[in-house]
């Protein structure tokens, strides 16, 4: 049977291993009886309706090797939604290169594009095996344990909230509070996972806000203020779309991106952590400090974990296996086997549904008092991201 041919892509934000997913598709690929040449889409599906692909086949192996290591998305990115209209153009792009296998990285709006093309293609009498790659640093896509990218970025804010903690502590004379705003959007899991910088009580973060939760203005001003009185300052971590209990935003942003998604904190609109570091200066009379590392932590490659390098590798070849097999319009999921030691296997989930539903954090991974986080939730998160420093301390 004659060898057709496949493309592979990169959307939305980027994180520490995406590269990796995309090598093991291209590594994968080239060892196929089935695929001949492997395209990669130049930022994202918008670059591949204007026909800029780049072929991947013939890439050096050290290039190759040199990629599993290097940050961001090698192919560049796109956050474009895809539109009705837009879908017999990418028919006919696929038509005219021969590519009969779709490969896309990324979150829910990159699931829900390759479940749109592949269920046009289908319409149309193509045949076309579509199958998507998790990647997102929110963790919030449904039908797998955790995303590859996540284990990373969480490390990174772990990090950043345990060295931002000692210095904290040691300059409580002059800053009585630090918070500190992790992305993330409507879910908690990045900012809930700096709870492993903790080891002792005093340590920090001393609270947690998770958007899972309303956020009370009046309960978060007695809990700073309690853990102000019994170790002299407090760490803070929030999550970036913290809301009341009327729904509105913490932040006072309303821009929305093409997704429908918000934008927390663009626009001129107040961050959270800038929200809350007015509530305690104003309410409460201390000083302090805010925050917001923002994307830094989806391409902070000196902080990313081997298991999440590996896993986002294994998924980019499984992605291959499923397509050769003749499987199409699932994502290569990663199902968590129970108790200890960590192990995992490559499953799959159906795009349909990983593109209309997202994972918040569950319940019993957030303490009664909505403040911090549960052991449960620390069972899941330390395999994770590995070990944590610990520093001396006088």
């Amino acid at each position: 049977m004659a060898k057709a041919q496949a493309v592979v892509g990169q959307s939305g934000g980027p994180t520490s291993v995406i590269n990796s997913s995309l090598v093991g598709v291209v590594e994968a690929a080239r060892g196929s009886s089935r695929i001949g040449r492997v395209y990669g889409m130049r930022f994202g599906i918008e670059g591949f309706m204007e026909d800029r692909l780049l072929e991947l086949s013939g890439c050096p192996r050290g290039l190759l090797r040199g990629l599993r290591r290097t940050p961001s998305s090698a192919l560049g990115s796109s956050r474009h939604k895809v539109r009705d209209e837009d879908l017999p153009r990418i028919l006919e792009i696929l038509k005219t290169r021969d590519i009969r296998y779709l490969f896309l990285i990324g979150g829910n709006d990159t699931m829900d594009t390759i479940h749109r093309v592949e269920a046009y293609c289908r319409r149309q009498g193509y045949e076309l095996a579509g199958v998507g790659i998790p990647k997102t640093v929110d963790n919030d896509l449904f039908g797998t344990d955790h995303t590859p990218g996540f284990p990373s970025a969480a490390r990174c804010n772990i990090l950043n909230v345990l060295q931002a903690g000692l210095l904290a502590r040691d300059m409580q004379r002059v800053d009585k509070f630090v918070i500190y705003q992790s992305v993330g959007r409507d879910a908690g899991w990045l900012a809930a996972a700096a709870a492993a910088a903790k080891k002792r009580e005093a340590d920090a973060p001393h609270l947690i806000y998770l958007p899972e939760r309303p956020f009370d203005r009046e309960r978060f001003l007695a809990d700073a203020a309690d853990c102000q009185r019994r170790y002299g300052w407090v760490s803070i971590v929030c999550g970036e779309g913290l809301k009341q209990a009327d729904g509105g935003l913490v932040s006072a942003s309303q821009a929305r991106d093409k997704f429908g998604n918000l934008e927390f904190g663009a626009m001129g609109g107040a961050s959270v952590a800038l929200s809350l570091h007015g509530l305690l200066k104003e309410r409460l009379g201390l000083r302090g400090e805010f925050q917001i590392t923002e994307s830094l932590i989806m391409c902070a490659m000196d902080r990313a974990v081997e298991l999440d390098l590996e896993e986002a590798y294994g998924c980019g070849r499984e992605a291959v296996r499923l397509a050769e097999a003749g499987r199409s319009g699932v994502m290569v999921a990663l199902e968590r086997g129970p108790g200890a030691p960590y192990r995992v296997r490559y499953g799959t989930a159906a795009l349909a549904e990983v593109a209309a539903k997202s994972k918040p954090m569950p319940p019993e991974y957030i303490n009664p008092e909505g403040n911090f986080v549960t052991e449960a939730f620390l069972r899941y998160i330390r395999p994770l991201v590995g070990p944590i420093p610990e520093y001396a301390s006088l």
